[in-house]
């Protein structure tokens, strides 16, 4: 018995013992169900540094076993997670295995075709926070696309949604399509990035109705009422389950001059301004690891702290909050000034910056979207694959 069979055996027996178990079993480590796909088969990967079999990252693990790897696809922060929001992520290679990178955020969203030829299958494994505008999402598609226009198989090893347990925000126009969103669902969709690849597939949301070959290895031991507890930080601005909790409300403010924490030990988990209300709480984003350049460096902003309260119960029953966008808005008094061409990008939608034009509260904005939501919920059914 060879190298690759034998820890394939052993990995089956480990997750036998743990399927019996409460611990959420994710699937990438479920290798008894994806190494023999992949046995003698020229593979790629697209991952980040949440791609972990254990305390090892999947990349090291397949090396070590003498998988044929021919590239690491790096999406938005890189391939070992340390890069900013929107910093270029470049070409090169893994200094560990010496194996070549290939950027996927920047001008090559879409593999070329010159790399998808070398290849026979890709594998798919990053931890999604189960928000439209987050970009694993959309480079996922990309790669569904690539792997669909050159024949190659694709393998999602699936990951829980930590926001997996809710639906809400509106269902993004498709004028507003952009890379910060991509598809016809709300801002939080409940749902894996596996469960997100059939649908895909499902609903035809490929260029010219494309459908990739699609293999997912799901979660053991995982339902939508799961509150999943991330073992790593998804990107360098979202530190803690407390920020993963308040980023559908927050990162709105992207497209606004508000800071939201970046440049402080606390991003998405308060916001600020130098011209709001002087308040007892004030931050002064300075440039670090996570945000070399943050909105408002160096200048002094009174804000909001939600580190702690309101509860993660509270933050949990609001979902997509529009309150602190509102209430910026209102006390900055910039008018339409207050708004980039981001916000709808984020946001999804025309009305809701009319709306708070218009003086409308936050609870008369959400009622806007209920209804579609409620129609992406049934929607989206065929594609579930967990218990909600």
């Amino acid at each position: 018995m060879n190298k690759l069979r034998l820890l394939i055996v052993v990995f089956a027996l480990l997750a036998c013992r743990v399927a019996g178990s409460d611990r959420v079993v994710v699937g990438a480590e479920r290798t008894d169900r994806y190494l023999p796909l992949i046995e003698g088969k020229r593979v790629g990967i697209l991952t980040n540094h949440t791609g972990r079999i254990g305390r090892t990252h999947i990349v090291d693990s397949l090396y070590a076993l003498g998988v044929d790897l021919k590239m690491v696809f790096a999406p938005e922060h890189g391939f070992r997670g340390d890069a900013d929001a929107g910093e270029h992520v470049s070409d090169g290679r893994d200094a560990r295995t010496g194996i070549p990178i290939v950027s996927v955020y920047g001008a090559n969203k879409c593999p070329p075709a010159e790399y998808m030829k070398q290849l026979d299958v890709v594998l798919f494994d990053i931890q999604d926070v189960g928000l439209r505008y987050y970009t694993y999402l959309s480079s996922m598609h990309y790669m569904m696309q690539a792997c669909a226009d050159n024949d190659v198989r694709m393998i999602v090893l699936d990951r829980p949604n930590p926001n997996g347990f809710y639906v809400d925000g509106p269902v993004l126009d498709p004028k507003y399509r952009s890379f910060v969103g991509m598809h016809p669902i709300p801002v939080v969709h409940g749902m894996t990035l596996g469960e997100l690849a059939g649908m895909i597939n499902g609903e035809g949301w490929l260029d010219d109705a494309a459908v990739c070959s699609l293999t997912v290895i799901p979660c053991l031991n995982y339902t939508h009422r799961t509150r999943y507890v991330l073992p790593e930080k998804p990107s360098p601005n979202l530190p803690n389950m407390r920020a993963v909790y308040l980023y559908s409300s927050l990162c709105f403010f992207e497209g606004t001059p508000v800071s939201l924490g970046r440049g402080t030990d606390f991003p998405f988990q308060a916001y600020g301004h130098p011209d709001l209300k002087r308040t007892s709480f004030r931050f002064t984003p300075h440039s670090n690891a996570g945000a070399k350049n943050p909105p408002l460096k160096d200048r002094l902003c009174y804000g909001v702290d939600l580190r702690s309260v309101p509860s993660d119960e509270q933050v949990w029953r609001e979902g997509v909050n529009l309150a602190y966008v509102i209430d910026c808005y209102r006390q900055l008094n910039l008018g339409e000034k207050f708004f980039t061409p981001m916000f709808e990008k984020l946001i999804g939608v025309d009305y809701v910056r009319r709306m708070i034009v218009e003086g409308a509260d936050a609870g008369q904005i959400e009622a806007r979207w209920r209804e579609d939501v409620e129609r992406f919920k049934q929607s989206r059914k065929p594609y579930l694959l967990y218990e909600e």
